[in-house]
């Protein structure tokens, strides 16, 4: 069968088979991809319906919440709320896990940033949702917080959706990494991207660099070595941020290249948030043969010990991981 005819959801029916996977995360995923199109219908067309701007409040994390935040949320959390299959939810929106299902098929717990970037909304640029799944790891009749304060490395399925110049849902269950983009005119995401391999390579680096000054020194030479076009070392990296980290990973799992946002002395521990942000889109790039790091430790390795935790991240292609560890801990490439 022709790629652009595959449909998301026969090729999930196609996985089950041949791969024996668990029907119940097919079922998830439709869900997410059900989501995604919610999604991508009312992003389009938020300044027309009043879904642009604040709300007026912040979020468990201390962010300004949109008006599209809330809705995001509520969207995924309804997409899941009904299957009997997610125990409960860890959402960037909630100030704590949320029950949603008791019972013994309710064995999974998502993971998710509803709308990552959403400070790009008012503009039109890019913004994307991110999504872990992890199966419960308690025994009781309910799930407990502590079900959703599980590593990476215990992921079932991970991905995210871009909402940018297409709507593209790309996902992994530990196998490969596979892209659908949405078709609008058929209401179906067709697999546009089979088999992601991250290259080893790029020619592109992502970071906000209005935070120099306040990195390591260490970072702040790795910067000047990336654009360097003077060299005769290395070839010299353009600069490409977009101030939402869904749409820079992507770049740097289709092309190559290297997104990082470390840690300053404001936030030692880093901005982002280890168990929807990083987790999920480090299972993704490493599944694609790319790596992700703190800086000093895989970020699938790390402890999760509560659901805002924020961590340092350098993800993209191995090469350029590999040399952001490098300049982090000597201040040079070797």
């Amino acid at each position: 069968m022709n790629n652009l005819t595959t449909t998301f959801n026969a090729h999930l029916w196609r996985q089950h088979r041949l791969s024996k996977q668990p029907i119940e995360i097919s079922i998830l995923l439709t869900q997410m991809g059900f989501a995604a199109k919610v999604l991508s219908r009312e992003i389009s067309r938020a300044a027309l319906v009043g879904r642009l701007g604040l709300v007026g409040e912040k979020n468990a994390t201390g962010d300004a919440q949109k008006k599209l935040d809330v809705f995001s949320n509520q969207v995924v959390v309804e997409a899941f709320s009904d299957i009997g299959l997610v125990a409960a939810i860890a959402s960037e929106e909630l100030d704590q896990v949320q029950l949603i299902e008791c019972g013994q098929d309710a064995q999974y717990i998502l993971c998710t940033d509803p709308l990552d970037g959403s400070s790009n909304i008012d503009t039109g640029s890019a913004v994307g949702t991110i999504f872990g799944i992890y199966r419960r790891s308690s025994t009781g009749y309910c799930s407990t917080e502590a079900d959703a304060l599980q590593p990476g490395t215990e992921l079932v399925a991970a991905g995210y959706v871009l909402y940018g110049t297409s709507t593209m849902l790309v996902y992994t269950t530990g196998d490969q990494v596979d892209g659908f983009t949405l078709d609008p005119t058929l209401g179906e995401f067709l697999l546009s991207h089979e088999n992601i391999r991250c290259p080893d390579q790029g020619k592109t680096y992502s970071a906000n660099l209005s935070y120099y000054q306040e990195w390591h020194p260490h970072l702040q030479k790795l910067v000047d070595y990336l654009g360097d076009h003077k060299s005769t070392s290395h070839a010299a990296h353009t600069l490409r941020y977009s101030g939402a980290l869904v749409a820079d990973v992507h770049r740097c799992l289709l092309e190559g290249g290297l997104y990082f946002y470390p840690s300053t002395e404001e936030q030692p521990l880093g901005k982002l948030r280890l168990l929807y942000e990083c987790a999920p889109l480090a299972f993704v790039v490493e599944q694609a043969g790319g790596l992700a790091t703190s800086g000093t430790e895989r970020i699938m390795d790390i402890e999760v010990t509560s659901i805002h935790q924020r961590s340092p991240l350098a993800i993209g292609s191995a090469a350029a991981v590999k040399l952001y560890e490098n300049f982090l801990e000597q201040g040079m490439p070797t």
